[in-house]
Protein backbone atom coordinates (compact mmCIF):
# COMPACT_ATOMS: atom_id res chain seq x y z
CA UNK A 1 0.00 0.00 0.00
CA UNK A 2 1.47 3.22 -0.88
CA UNK A 3 0.48 6.78 0.83
CA UNK A 4 0.34 10.11 -0.65
CA UNK A 5 4.15 11.13 0.69
CA UNK A 6 5.39 8.15 -1.45
CA UNK A 7 3.42 9.24 -4.27
CA UNK A 8 5.18 12.95 -3.82
CA UNK A 9 8.34 11.59 -3.62
CA UNK A 10 7.81 9.39 -6.67
CA UNK A 11 7.19 12.71 -8.45
CA UNK A 12 10.14 14.15 -7.02
CA UNK A 13 12.25 11.58 -8.14
CA UNK A 14 10.81 11.80 -11.36
CA UNK A 15 9.46 8.15 -11.52
CA UNK A 16 5.74 9.56 -12.11
CA UNK A 17 4.67 12.60 -13.49
CA UNK A 18 2.38 15.83 -11.58
CA UNK A 19 -0.47 14.85 -14.18
CA UNK A 20 0.04 10.78 -13.86
CA UNK A 21 -0.35 10.68 -10.21
CA UNK A 22 -3.63 13.79 -10.50
CA UNK A 23 -5.20 11.15 -12.66
CA UNK A 24 -4.25 8.14 -10.55
CA UNK A 25 -5.82 10.08 -7.96
CA UNK A 26 -8.70 10.82 -9.92
CA UNK A 27 -9.31 7.28 -10.93
CA UNK A 28 -9.44 6.10 -7.62
CA UNK A 29 -11.36 8.70 -6.36
CA UNK A 30 -14.13 7.80 -8.96
CA UNK A 31 -13.99 4.26 -8.07
CA UNK A 32 -14.87 4.79 -4.70
CA UNK A 33 -17.15 7.46 -5.20
CA UNK A 34 -15.67 9.82 -2.54
CA UNK A 35 -13.41 12.47 -3.05
CA UNK A 36 -9.62 11.65 -1.73
CA UNK A 37 -9.68 14.38 1.10
CA UNK A 38 -12.63 12.84 2.98
CA UNK A 39 -10.64 9.63 3.03
CA UNK A 40 -8.86 10.95 5.94
CA UNK A 41 -6.07 8.55 5.15
CA UNK A 42 -3.18 8.34 6.99
CA UNK A 43 -0.69 5.11 6.81
CA UNK A 44 -0.58 2.91 10.10
CA UNK A 45 0.90 0.02 8.45
CA UNK A 46 2.77 -1.01 5.14
CA UNK A 47 2.79 -4.46 5.59
CA UNK A 48 2.77 -7.29 8.74
CA UNK A 49 6.27 -6.66 8.98
CA UNK A 50 5.24 -3.49 10.37
CA UNK A 51 3.69 -4.96 13.51
CA UNK A 52 6.60 -7.43 13.88
CA UNK A 53 9.31 -4.70 13.80
CA UNK A 54 7.00 -3.32 16.58
CA UNK A 55 6.98 -5.61 18.88
CA UNK A 56 11.05 -6.21 18.62
CA UNK A 57 11.32 -2.71 19.49
CA UNK A 58 8.88 -2.66 22.29
CA UNK A 59 10.50 -5.48 23.65
CA UNK A 60 14.33 -3.96 22.95
CA UNK A 61 13.94 -0.60 24.26
CA UNK A 62 11.93 -2.20 27.47
CA UNK A 63 15.33 -4.01 28.30
CA UNK A 64 16.76 -0.94 27.56
CA UNK A 65 15.00 0.70 30.20
CA UNK A 66 15.60 -2.00 32.69
CA UNK A 67 19.34 -2.77 32.23
CA UNK A 68 19.79 1.17 32.71
CA UNK A 69 17.40 1.57 35.78
CA UNK A 70 19.95 -1.36 37.00
CA UNK A 71 23.12 -0.29 36.12
CA UNK A 72 21.82 3.59 37.08
CA UNK A 73 21.34 2.04 40.83
CA UNK A 74 24.87 0.52 40.41
CA UNK A 75 27.10 3.39 39.75
CA UNK A 76 25.10 5.74 42.06
CA UNK A 77 25.42 2.93 44.67
CA UNK A 78 21.87 2.79 45.52
CA UNK A 79 20.23 -0.45 46.63
CA UNK A 80 17.40 -0.48 44.46
CA UNK A 81 15.73 -3.13 46.29
CA UNK A 82 16.50 -1.58 49.89
CA UNK A 83 15.07 2.81 49.08
CA UNK A 84 13.39 4.02 51.53
CA UNK A 85 12.38 6.95 49.60
CA UNK A 86 11.38 7.60 46.05
CA UNK A 87 13.87 10.50 45.03
CA UNK A 88 16.07 7.67 45.86
CA UNK A 89 14.77 6.42 42.35
CA UNK A 90 15.71 9.38 40.49
CA UNK A 91 18.95 9.14 39.16
CA UNK A 92 19.02 5.54 38.18
CA UNK A 93 15.18 5.73 36.56
CA UNK A 94 16.49 8.67 34.42
CA UNK A 95 19.57 6.65 32.82
CA UNK A 96 16.78 4.14 32.19
CA UNK A 97 14.29 6.53 30.42
CA UNK A 98 17.23 8.49 28.74
CA UNK A 99 18.50 4.69 27.63
CA UNK A 100 15.07 4.21 25.66
CA UNK A 101 15.13 7.84 24.45
CA UNK A 102 18.60 6.96 22.94
CA UNK A 103 17.86 4.12 22.01
CA UNK A 104 14.83 4.91 19.74
CA UNK A 105 16.66 8.13 17.88
CA UNK A 106 19.30 5.27 16.93
CA UNK A 107 16.52 2.65 15.85
CA UNK A 108 14.78 5.71 13.76
CA UNK A 109 17.52 6.19 11.59
CA UNK A 110 17.26 3.20 10.04
CA UNK A 111 13.51 2.22 10.78
CA UNK A 112 12.06 5.82 9.93
CA UNK A 113 14.74 7.37 7.98
CA UNK A 114 15.70 4.66 5.78
CA UNK A 115 12.94 2.05 5.61
CA UNK A 116 10.28 4.74 6.50
CA UNK A 117 8.12 2.13 8.43
CA UNK A 118 4.55 3.58 9.82
CA UNK A 119 3.76 2.16 12.78
CA UNK A 120 7.42 1.34 14.35
CA UNK A 121 7.79 5.20 12.97
CA UNK A 122 5.32 5.97 15.84
CA UNK A 123 6.15 4.02 18.56
CA UNK A 124 9.74 5.16 18.26
CA UNK A 125 9.09 8.84 18.68
CA UNK A 126 6.40 7.98 21.53
CA UNK A 127 9.36 5.86 23.09
CA UNK A 128 11.87 8.85 22.44
CA UNK A 129 9.40 11.63 23.80
CA UNK A 130 8.62 9.68 26.43
CA UNK A 131 11.94 8.60 27.14
CA UNK A 132 12.87 12.30 27.17
CA UNK A 133 9.85 13.59 29.83
CA UNK A 134 10.55 10.54 32.16
CA UNK A 135 13.95 11.36 32.36
CA UNK A 136 13.78 14.83 32.90
CA UNK A 137 11.50 14.36 35.39
CA UNK A 138 13.09 11.71 36.99
CA UNK A 139 15.94 14.14 37.49
CA UNK A 140 13.40 16.86 38.67
CA UNK A 141 12.42 14.27 41.07
CA UNK A 142 15.86 13.54 41.85
CA UNK A 143 17.19 16.98 43.14
CA UNK A 144 14.30 19.07 43.52
CA UNK A 145 14.54 18.24 47.70
CA UNK A 146 17.44 19.35 47.62
CA UNK A 147 17.27 22.03 45.76
CA UNK A 148 14.50 23.35 47.88
CA UNK A 149 16.44 22.90 50.77
CA UNK A 150 19.24 25.61 49.74
CA UNK A 151 16.84 27.65 48.75
CA UNK A 152 14.88 27.56 52.31
CA UNK A 153 11.69 26.72 50.86
CA UNK A 154 9.92 24.99 53.91
CA UNK A 155 6.35 26.05 53.30
CA UNK A 156 4.70 23.18 51.71
CA UNK A 157 2.95 26.22 49.02
CA UNK A 158 6.53 27.51 47.94
CA UNK A 159 7.64 24.08 47.42
CA UNK A 160 3.99 23.43 45.39
CA UNK A 161 5.02 26.52 43.24
CA UNK A 162 8.69 24.84 42.55
CA UNK A 163 7.28 21.56 41.65
CA UNK A 164 5.25 23.39 39.04
CA UNK A 165 7.95 25.19 38.15
CA UNK A 166 9.67 22.15 37.70
CA UNK A 167 7.27 20.50 35.66
CA UNK A 168 7.17 23.55 32.89
CA UNK A 169 11.42 22.95 32.20
CA UNK A 170 10.71 19.64 32.27
CA UNK A 171 7.65 20.41 29.06
CA UNK A 172 10.29 22.84 27.57
CA UNK A 173 12.80 20.55 27.19
CA UNK A 174 10.77 17.76 25.99
CA UNK A 175 8.79 19.82 23.44
CA UNK A 176 12.37 21.17 22.27
CA UNK A 177 13.49 17.34 21.86
CA UNK A 178 10.26 16.51 19.52
CA UNK A 179 11.27 19.58 17.67
CA UNK A 180 14.86 18.04 16.75
CA UNK A 181 13.48 14.82 16.41
CA UNK A 182 11.37 16.36 13.98
CA UNK A 183 13.80 18.24 12.05
CA UNK A 184 15.64 14.66 11.84
CA UNK A 185 13.09 12.34 10.79
CA UNK A 186 9.52 14.23 10.02
CA UNK A 187 7.69 11.76 11.71
CA UNK A 188 4.10 13.60 10.94
CA UNK A 189 2.71 12.51 14.68
CA UNK A 190 5.65 14.49 16.07
CA UNK A 191 3.97 17.76 15.90
CA UNK A 192 0.87 16.70 18.01
CA UNK A 193 3.40 15.62 20.69
CA UNK A 194 5.33 18.79 20.63
CA UNK A 195 1.70 20.68 21.29
CA UNK A 196 0.79 18.67 23.96
CA UNK A 197 3.86 18.85 25.58
CA UNK A 198 3.49 22.89 25.20
CA UNK A 199 -0.26 22.92 26.51
CA UNK A 200 1.44 21.16 29.96
CA UNK A 201 3.88 23.90 30.00
CA UNK A 202 1.44 26.63 29.65
CA UNK A 203 -1.08 24.74 32.07
CA UNK A 204 1.67 24.09 34.01
CA UNK A 205 3.13 27.86 34.32
CA UNK A 206 -0.42 29.11 35.03
CA UNK A 207 -1.03 26.10 37.85
CA UNK A 208 2.48 27.10 39.24
CA UNK A 209 1.36 31.02 39.65
CA UNK A 210 -1.66 31.11 40.67
CA UNK A 211 -2.19 27.53 42.94
CA UNK A 212 -6.18 29.04 43.16
CA UNK A 213 -6.71 28.48 39.70
CA UNK A 214 -7.31 24.52 39.56
CA UNK A 215 -11.04 25.09 39.54
CA UNK A 216 -10.36 26.50 36.48
CA UNK A 217 -8.25 23.43 34.68
CA UNK A 218 -11.44 22.62 32.71
CA UNK A 219 -11.68 25.66 30.81
CA UNK A 220 -7.59 26.31 30.32
CA UNK A 221 -7.71 22.75 28.71
CA UNK A 222 -10.33 23.60 27.06
CA UNK A 223 -9.17 27.13 25.63
CA UNK A 224 -6.05 24.81 24.86
CA UNK A 225 -7.58 22.60 23.26
CA UNK A 226 -9.05 25.04 20.85
CA UNK A 227 -5.80 26.64 19.82
CA UNK A 228 -4.66 23.51 19.40
CA UNK A 229 -7.50 23.00 16.64
CA UNK A 230 -6.77 26.05 15.38
CA UNK A 231 -2.99 25.58 14.93
CA UNK A 232 -4.26 21.96 12.95
CA UNK A 233 -6.27 23.87 11.03
CA UNK A 234 -4.01 25.73 9.69
CA UNK A 235 -1.71 22.57 8.70
CA UNK A 236 -5.25 21.77 7.36
CA UNK A 237 -5.33 24.66 4.81
CA UNK A 238 -2.28 24.88 3.40
CA UNK A 239 -2.44 21.45 2.06
CA UNK A 240 -6.72 21.08 1.24
CA UNK A 241 -6.23 18.21 -1.34
CA UNK A 242 -4.66 16.10 1.38
CA UNK A 243 -1.85 15.38 -1.01
CA UNK A 244 1.27 15.80 1.44
CA UNK A 245 2.67 15.32 4.89
CA UNK A 246 1.31 18.26 6.02
CA UNK A 247 -2.30 16.72 6.27
CA UNK A 248 -0.63 13.85 8.22
CA UNK A 249 0.51 16.27 10.09
CA UNK A 250 -3.01 17.91 10.45
CA UNK A 251 -4.71 14.73 11.33
CA UNK A 252 -2.57 13.80 14.48
CA UNK A 253 -3.07 17.28 15.75
CA UNK A 254 -7.04 17.17 15.37
CA UNK A 255 -6.93 13.91 17.31
CA UNK A 256 -5.19 15.76 19.87
CA UNK A 257 -7.55 18.37 19.83
CA UNK A 258 -10.67 16.91 19.78
CA UNK A 259 -10.18 15.46 24.00
CA UNK A 260 -9.03 18.78 24.83
CA UNK A 261 -12.22 20.25 23.62
CA UNK A 262 -14.52 17.18 24.23
CA UNK A 263 -13.99 16.09 27.59
CA UNK A 264 -13.48 19.44 29.77
CA UNK A 265 -16.98 20.69 27.97
CA UNK A 266 -18.82 17.60 29.06
CA UNK A 267 -17.11 17.40 32.60
CA UNK A 268 -18.11 20.43 33.35
CA UNK A 269 -21.80 19.87 32.42
CA UNK A 270 -21.20 16.65 34.81
CA UNK A 271 -22.06 14.18 32.81
CA UNK A 272 -20.28 11.46 34.44
CA UNK A 273 -21.16 12.27 37.68
CA UNK A 274 -24.07 10.26 37.74
CA UNK A 275 -27.79 11.27 36.51
CA UNK A 276 -28.03 13.18 34.35
CA UNK A 277 -31.43 15.53 33.86
CA UNK A 278 -33.61 15.08 30.57
CA UNK A 279 -32.56 19.16 30.14
CA UNK A 280 -28.40 17.95 30.01
CA UNK A 281 -29.18 15.12 28.09
CA UNK A 282 -30.65 16.97 25.10
CA UNK A 283 -27.82 19.52 25.41
CA UNK A 284 -25.14 16.67 25.35
CA UNK A 285 -26.86 15.34 22.24
CA UNK A 286 -27.17 19.21 20.91
CA UNK A 287 -23.44 19.35 21.28
CA UNK A 288 -22.74 16.33 19.06
CA UNK A 289 -24.90 17.93 16.54
CA UNK A 290 -22.64 21.04 16.54
CA UNK A 291 -19.30 18.87 16.65
CA UNK A 292 -21.13 16.47 13.46
CA UNK A 293 -21.11 19.99 11.78
CA UNK A 294 -17.58 21.15 12.57
CA UNK A 295 -16.53 17.63 11.52
CA UNK A 296 -18.54 17.78 8.18
CA UNK A 297 -17.10 21.28 7.41
CA UNK A 298 -13.70 20.21 8.09
CA UNK A 299 -13.85 16.99 7.27
CA UNK A 300 -12.47 15.76 9.99
CA UNK A 301 -13.78 12.89 12.79
CA UNK A 302 -11.84 13.38 15.22
CA UNK A 303 -14.19 15.72 17.26
CA UNK A 304 -17.11 12.93 17.28
CA UNK A 305 -14.97 10.06 18.37
CA UNK A 306 -13.68 11.84 21.31
CA UNK A 307 -17.13 12.92 22.33
CA UNK A 308 -18.83 9.71 21.35
CA UNK A 309 -19.27 8.13 24.96
CA UNK A 310 -21.06 11.07 26.59
CA UNK A 311 -23.30 11.43 23.64
CA UNK A 312 -24.22 7.33 24.43
CA UNK A 313 -24.35 8.07 28.10
CA UNK A 314 -26.62 10.86 27.53
CA UNK A 315 -29.32 8.91 25.14
CA UNK A 316 -28.57 6.37 27.33
CA UNK A 317 -29.90 8.39 30.33
CA UNK A 318 -33.10 9.18 28.21
CA UNK A 319 -34.05 6.17 27.16
CA UNK A 320 -34.27 5.17 30.89
CA UNK A 321 -36.08 7.91 32.06
CA UNK A 322 -38.59 7.63 29.40
CA UNK A 323 -39.05 4.12 30.90
CA UNK A 324 -37.39 1.93 28.47
CA UNK A 325 -35.18 0.66 31.00
CA UNK A 326 -34.50 -2.28 30.19
CA UNK A 327 -34.04 -1.67 26.70
CA UNK A 328 -32.14 0.75 27.25
CA UNK A 329 -28.63 0.24 26.20
CA UNK A 330 -29.77 -1.69 23.48
CA UNK A 331 -31.81 1.33 21.58
CA UNK A 332 -29.10 3.89 22.44
CA UNK A 333 -26.68 1.60 20.68
CA UNK A 334 -28.96 1.40 17.57
CA UNK A 335 -30.08 4.26 17.36
CA UNK A 336 -26.49 6.05 17.45
CA UNK A 337 -25.02 3.17 15.33
CA UNK A 338 -27.59 3.83 12.71
CA UNK A 339 -26.83 7.37 12.69
CA UNK A 340 -23.30 7.15 12.47
CA UNK A 341 -23.58 4.95 9.63
CA UNK A 342 -26.01 7.11 7.75
CA UNK A 343 -23.75 10.29 8.33
CA UNK A 344 -20.69 7.50 7.63
CA UNK A 345 -22.58 6.77 3.89
CA UNK A 346 -23.97 10.36 3.00
CA UNK A 347 -20.95 12.01 4.08
CA UNK A 348 -20.46 13.71 0.44
CA UNK A 349 -23.49 15.16 0.03
CA UNK A 350 -24.29 16.46 3.60
CA UNK A 351 -20.65 17.68 3.96
CA UNK A 352 -21.19 19.68 0.89
CA UNK A 353 -24.28 21.01 2.69
CA UNK A 354 -22.49 22.03 5.60
CA UNK A 355 -19.81 23.47 4.05
CA UNK A 356 -22.12 25.55 1.17
CA UNK A 357 -23.50 27.19 4.46
CA UNK A 358 -20.04 28.60 5.49
CA UNK A 359 -19.97 31.12 2.17
CA UNK A 360 -16.76 32.33 1.72
CA UNK A 361 -14.94 30.12 3.80
CA UNK A 362 -15.60 27.23 1.41
CA UNK A 363 -12.04 28.07 -0.21
CA UNK A 364 -9.70 27.70 2.37
CA UNK A 365 -11.14 24.21 3.42
CA UNK A 366 -11.02 20.30 1.42
CA UNK A 367 -12.68 20.28 -1.86
CA UNK A 368 -15.96 18.78 -1.85
CA UNK A 369 -15.82 16.87 -5.38
CA UNK A 370 -13.36 15.20 -7.05
CA UNK A 371 -11.79 16.97 -9.65
CA UNK A 372 -12.58 15.33 -13.08
CA UNK A 373 -9.67 13.27 -14.22
CA UNK A 374 -8.58 15.86 -17.54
Amino acid sequence: MYSETDLTSAIDAGIFTPEAVSRFRSHVALHRATPSADEESFRLLTGFNDIFVSIAAILLLVAVGWIGFQLGGALTGVDLDAVSSPDEFGLPAALGAFGVAGASWLLGEYFTRRRRMALPSILLLIGFAGGMFMGFAALLGAFAPSVAEQLGLIDPEQQKQLAGAGVIVVGVLTAGAAWLHWRRFMVPITIAVGALAVVSVAVGAILAALPDARGALNVMLLAAGVLVFLFAMRWDMSDRERTTRRSDVAFWLHLAAAPLIAHPIFHMLGVLNGDISPGIAVLVIALYLAFAFIALAVDRRALLVSSLVYVLWAMYALFQQSGAVELAAALTALVIGSALLSLSAFWQPMRRTAVRLLGSFEDRLPPTRQAAIA
